[in-house]
């Protein structure tokens, strides 16, 4: 029981430190489509920014985060480096406490090759994961980048 209750409380105080994305390619409109998911708190501290000024100004926020997500999550497609777009995000200050990001990255063809920088956080966290799938066509791979592993090459299969 006493086992139980530490182990308990070592969860409840200790934080995780992770986040969630994925890429999805889009052939129709030749897009790679980006859903990030990260810890409300956390990404404030990596932005250093007022959680209550961030969510004041929706305009403010999207530049700050889109801004951020391109210098942290790094694509390159064929070995051409790809900016993206933020197309919509939310904001779950509650229970969820999370950011969710939607961003389009224009392609001009289907990948054959991507690479991926995964920074996000990194320099706040040594235990920092970030768990990243990869979805082209038949080809689907998750990775997980940690604050010593931050890059990956896909090679996409045809």
């Amino acid at each position: 029981m006493l086992k139980n209750l530490l182990l308990l409380s070592w969860v409840l105080f200790h934080p995780v430190h992770v986040t969630l994305t994925s890429v999805d390619y889009a052939p129709k409109e030749k897009n790679l489509n980006v859903f990030i998911k990260m810890y409300l708190d956390d990404f404030m501290l990596d932005v250093e920014q007022d959680e209550e000024i961030f969510l004041k100004n929706e305009r403010k926020s999207k530049e700050i985060t889109e801004k951020y997500i391109n210098q942290k999550f790094i694509l390159k497609e064929n070995n051409r480096t790809l900016k993206g777009k933020i197309n919509n995000f939310e904001v779950t200050k509650a229970l969820e406490n999370e950011i969710r990001v939607f961003m389009k990255y224009k392609t001009s063809r289907k990948p054959k090759e991507l690479f991926v920088k995964n920074l996000i956080m990194t320099k706040l966290y040594k235990d920092q994961s970030n768990l990243v799938i990869i979805k082209i066509d038949n080809f689907e791979e998750g990775f997980k980048f940690t604050s010593e592993i931050t890059e990956q090459v896909f090679k996409i299969e045809n």
